[in-house]
């Protein structure tokens, strides 16, 4: 075959094993698929299918030596890259092949603005430094929907949102025009309007450079828009594939047929007016001081949280949606006192603003929370056994240590996963089991209150459904009270009671769920629901 008419990208018979001290672990049995210039090819499947392990073989970033390839290779534009030194890799990573991972605060570094980390890959790959690269770093990132970019470039990781991190991380890979993008779920940190507007751009792109890509995501509406050709994994190996409208409309693998009939139910929680408030907040502000100069004098502020008051009663699940940055996780955190903040935060009775730590800890067995990135949030040195049991230890110290066990055995069992991986630690599991992880370490101490800051963000279709389920359960079994921050409105809609729509700190429209999503009042919300249910109706202009 010519170099013209040769995919850009040959996978074949690829497996990929991982050794350890029982012997080797087949993560991939022998697929193969290949990307033509220009062609947009996804794969799909459940966490823990092989879909990122697949990717990450294709720039040798796997652990080596612990990871192998019993069989297979990988040809790009004609070339072995299994067979590749570290300095032949070198000189196609971020240059020829980019790669946009799923967690960036893991890989983003917290020591570098922005502006450093995006400048060094342009300076790696091009050599162009200084104003010129400061010019190209800002042209990305208003590209990738960062408004107001000058004042984000000397920012640093934790001071963006989670959607705002990964925008950087689309910038950084976009930097030197790759041939071959490798997207692992690189929308899953982002609001509805932005997603939209990165799969617009994602698209321009495509046709501007003939750039191809390899697209991994759980989300089947996204496949359907983008993808060409779409392969579907479970279990290590490659079910189904061929074009996208043809899988989808023609499915014949049982695996897919109950992929794409996977969706959460829509059955929220009823509104409980007669219930007693767990936790409410009257004109809440969480503003964050602006500094500048020699003598660091507070010349504004960030209004994060300006002035949201809200109410949750017994039972009940408040839904907080939102673009990225526009308060709805600064909110969440205030509520638990996790942050400083202004205004009175009432919790089961008693106002617990301005309590010192040891006041405020009788009342921290009642409120939990799930964060949205779940590897950050879970310790990397301890076993997924002991990171459930912590809190045990703390609010429970009563409990024998087989009581304790049981405990974290249930909590794993009810968020479906085997009780023996308790022994395993966080980073031997795919993104979507760390998450179940640490819905598990929140609900085994049974709290009275739980902030979900996109919980199901980093789970499949299957799986999403099945959290929902889950939550949902665990809700009216335990009578839990439920903050529910998220951008995917599919999944807000099938939970919440109530909801609150917030932009820029300020909530812009609020009341019951179900009134809100048939006839919502303002034309930012109208935005926000059109994004969510008709992706394609979403508008291109700039985020928060």
């Amino acid at each position: 075959m010519d170099a013209i008419n040769q995919p850009l990208l040959d996978v074949r018979d690829l497996s990929v094993g991982f050794r350890q001290a029982g012997g080797e672990t087949l993560a991939v049995d022998r697929i193969s698929f290949s990307i033509n210039r220009g062609e947009c090819v996804a794969l799909v499947g459940e966490s823990g299918s092989g879909k990122s392990v697949s990717a990450l073989s294709v720039l040798k970033l796997l652990p080596y030596p612990t990871a192998t390839h019993p069989s297979g290779s990988i040809h790009f534009k004609g070339r072995e890259l299994l067979t590749m030194n570290e300095n032949e890799i070198r000189s196609i990573r971020g240059n020829d092949i980019s790669i946009i991972f799923q967690e960036p605060m893991t890989s983003l570094n917290p020591l570098h603005t922005i502006e450093a980390q995006i400048g060094e890959v342009i300076y790696l790959h091009s050599g162009v430094r200084g104003a010129m690269a400061r010019a190209r770093t800002l042209e990305l990132l208003t590209q990738v929907g960062i408004t107001d970019p000058e004042s984000r470039l000397q920012s640093y990781p934790h001071q963006l949102s989670g959607g705002q991190r990964q925008r950087v991380m689309i910038a950084m890979a976009l930097a030197n025009e790759p041939d071959l993008l490798i997207a692992d779920e690189p929308t899953t940190a982002l609001d509805v309007t932005v997603q939209a507007q990165i799969l617009k751009l994602l698209g321009e792109i495509r046709a501007r450079l003939g750039m191809s890509m390899l697209f991994i995501t759980h989300d089947l509406g996204i496949v359907r828009r983008i993808a060409d050709v779409v392969c579907v994994m479970n279990n290590g190996r490659i079910v189904e594939q061929g074009p996208v409208e043809q899988v989808f409309t023609t499915a014949k693998h049982p695996y897919t047929k109950a992929l794409l009939a996977a969706e959460p139910k829509p059955d929220p929680a009823p509104p409980r007016p007669n219930e007693p408030v767990v936790v409410s907040s009257d004109d809440l502000k969480v503003w964050f001081p602006i500094k500048r100069g020699l003598l660091r004098s507070t010349v504004g502020h960030i209004k994060a949280v300006d002035g949201v008051s809200i109410s949750v009663r017994k039972g009940e699940t408040l839904g907080v949606v939102g673009e990225s940055g526009s308060g709805k996780t600064t909110l969440g955190l205030a509520l638990l006192r996790l942050i400083s903040s202004q205004g009175p935060i009432v919790f089961l009775g008693k106002n617990v603003q301005g309590l010192g730590f040891k006041h405020m800890q009788p009342f921290r067995r009642d409120m939990q929370i799930v964060f949205q990135d779940p590897y950050g949030a879970l310790s990397p040195r301890m076993s997924v056994g002991d990171i459930i049991a912590e809190g045990l230890g703390v609010h429970q110290p009563q409990l024998s240590r087989d009581e304790r066990e049981a405990r974290v055995v249930k909590a794993l069992k009810e968020v479906g996963l085997d009780a023996a991986t308790r022994f395993r630690y966080p980073h031997e599991f795919s993104g979507g089991q760390r998450q179940r992880i640490s819905i598990a370490r929140a609900v085994v101490l049974e709290p009275s209150f739980v902030v979900l800051d996109e919980p199901t963000s980093a789970l499949d279709m299957l799986f999403q459904a099945q959290m929902v389920d889950l939550l949902r359960q665990l809700q009216r079994r335990l009578d839990l009270t439920y903050m529910f921050i998220s951008h995917d409105l599919r999944v807000v809609a099938s939970l919440a009671s109530n909801l609150i729509v917030m932009r820029e700190g300020k909530v812009v429209e609020q009341g019951a769920a179900a009134d809100l999503f048939k006839n919502p009042k303002t034309d930012y919300t109208r935005a926000l629901f059109a994004a969510a249910f008709h992706i394609e109706a979403a508008p291109t202009g700039s985020a928060t």
